[in-house]
């Protein structure tokens, strides 16, 4: 065992309503930092990071039950996936034959899958076994995703693996591999409020991009196949902007989403660990980068959160009351053969990283 690490050992959750045993994981870095997940669709229930006073809040969404994300989340804190985000009308077609998922998504009245389905990865148990390396300790997670789930062709084995570092970074790598070409995007859906969660909006978050183009959306939230510089818009975060200041403009693609909820592309060369955003809370002080290897990256502002979920303090979730900022390839991107490509065949191996950095100033 590492001398500046400690193995995270499992402890129990609670069971789900088939009788199959949850598992809580802890880790903790030397600079204090906690992140506690469960292998109940590889979720985070709890981030907690200092502020620059050195106080210490939990700033992820969540619940402080496993009833309450079984019966209804909005994927708080979940790996989501075989697909994240949304394929049109849930159908694509793939080597000449026409695939049909579950539409368990409408925005606009327009129907869609929406991150991998009905039962997709954030409702799955997956096998977890916690990790150690210089500097980081961490968990694993495994998951058989069988032919035919949900639709989607090919077994599709899946490996997450989170480490928390002593430079108060939270890593994800992602792998996977299948017995048969299947489109893969996978992605974390964690909710952030740098004031702590259940402490009001995150309108006077600061945001910045590193992108100078997004894909805007039809009605029903699916990419046009456009992609479209940011300058002059309310989607130009190429310098930092409070996420409020232009949040309700009178703009198609804003009154789409009810606000930001959006795919922007990065600058950054794919496949390479570079730099996507940044979020900056100006009364606590605390920053998240986020850097990762993919594409694109998801901002969604919470626009859909309405009061009607109580989070871990007690407290409602309010319209806007946290950010996800969803590292991934463009959503549809089956149905758009001039994106990134996201289709995986035998032989081949999915990889991706993203890094959660925080820090103060």
């Amino acid at each position: 065992m590492f001398s500046d690490v400690a193995l995270p050992l499992p402890d129990d959750f609670g069971k789900t309503p088939d009788g199959i045993p949850v598992k809580i994981f802890t880790l903790t870095n030397s600079h204090g930092a906690k992140l506690r997940v469960m292998n109940f669709g590889a979720i985070v229930l709890s981030i907690e990071v200092p502020d620059r006073n050195g106080k210490s809040g939990d700033i992820a969404l969540g619940y402080k039950t496993l009833a309450e994300y079984i019966k209804d989340t909005p994927y708080f804190g979940a790996v989501v996936g075989r697909y994240g985000n949304r394929i049109a009308n849930g159908k694509f077609t793939l080597d000449g034959t026409t695939y049909t998922l579950a539409t368990n998504n409408e925005p606009g009245g327009i129907p869609c899958a929406l991150h991998g389905g009905l039962k997709g990865f954030d409702k799955a148990i997956w096998d977890g076994v916690g990790v150690e390396k210089p500097g980081a300790t961490g968990v694993r997670f495994d998951y058989r995703s069988k032919d035919g789930e949900e639709g989607y062709p090919g077994n599709l084995d899946v490996t997450v693996t989170y480490w928390l570092t002593n430079d108060n970074e939270w890593q994800i790598d992602y792998a996977a591999a299948t017995d048969k070409a299947t489109p893969v995007n996978i992605t974390q859906h964690s909710y952030f409020n740098l004031k702590g969660e259940g402490n009001g909006d995150i309108l006077g978050h600061e945001l910045t991009l590193n992108s100078s183009r997004f894909t805007p959306v039809t009605a029903g939230l699916i990419p046009t196949g456009e992609l479209r510089p940011v300058a002059g818009t309310p989607f130009d975060f190429t310098s930092p902007h409070a996420i409020g200041e232009r949040i309700d403009a009178k703009d198609d693609q804003i009154q789409f989403g009810g606000g930001y909820d959006h795919n922007w592309v990065l600058d950054g060369k794919p496949g390479e660990l570079s730099p996507a955003a940044t979020v900056y809370e100006p009364t606590t002080g605390r920053v998240m980068e986020v850097l990762t290897t993919e594409p694109g990256i998801q901002f969604y502002a919470g626009n859909f959160l309405d009061g009607s979920l109580t989070g871990k303090q007690g407290k409602p979730y309010a319209r806007r009351s946290g950010l996800a900022l969803e590292t991934q390839h463009f959503p549809d991107s089956p149905n758009h053969p001039d994106f990134p490509n996201t289709i995986l065949r035998p032989g081949e191996e999915f990889k991706s990283t993203t890094v959660y950095r925080f820090s103060v100033r």
